[in-house]
């Protein structure tokens, strides 16, 4: 055997184990509302009044501290203030993003779906599947964006069915979901 040929034949098998290890997916599938309503300890309509940014382990990460005043407490029992973390901020001119983290900034109306109870600050179910925007129209009309799939059936981008829910037909949606009620 040629020594060129066992060289290449070796330079590509070890090439094609570098390549395998280093090419990798995660794909995330989103949770099915009613899973999401269950697991979620508070579920709050409220609106932020502050977001501060800290840096954890070492300097090493950056986290938000989200405070929201609760407008309605449609499960659970978080007082008039509710507080949640998010990854990613800005402390200084260090600035850190995470794929898939909400942004809130203070004035913004959600409806938030937490997941963590105390002493642990809790966090949004699914990150940014467990905040919804809720949206004014002119003459005030709260709706929630982006409408919950309930049911199990493909969701189709552009489906003229899916359309933004009143706030208090969701509220009302997930308290039945949840069994409490109104």
């Amino acid at each position: 055997m040629n020594t060129r040929k066992v060289c290449g034949g070796l330079a590509l098998v070890v090439t094609a184990f570098v390549l395998k290890a280093s090419v990798t997916a995660i794909v995330v599938v989103p949770a099915e509302f009613s899973e999401m309503v269950s697991a979620s300890q508070t579920i709050v309509h409220g609106r932020v009044v502050d977001v501060r940014s800290y840096e954890t382990a070492g300097r090493r990460t950056i986290e938000s501290l989200v405070t929201v005043q609760v407008v309605e407490a449609i499960k659970g029992q978080p007082g008039a203030t509710a507080y949640f973390k998010l990854p990613g901020g800005q402390v200084g001119r260090y600035r850190r993003v995470m794929v898939g983290a909400p942004h809130c900034a203070p004035g913004d109306e959600l409806v938030l779906f937490l997941k963590g109870s105390a002493p642990a600050v809790p966090m949004p179910f699914g990150l940014t599947q467990g905040v919804y925007r809720v949206s004014r129209d002119a003459a005030g009309q709260a709706t929630v964006l982006p409408i919950v799939n309930v049911d199990s059936s493909r969701v189709v981008r552009g489906d003229p069915s899916r359309r933004p829910l009143e706030l208090a037909a969701f509220t009302n949606l997930v308290r039945t979901m949840a069994g409490s009620r109104p």
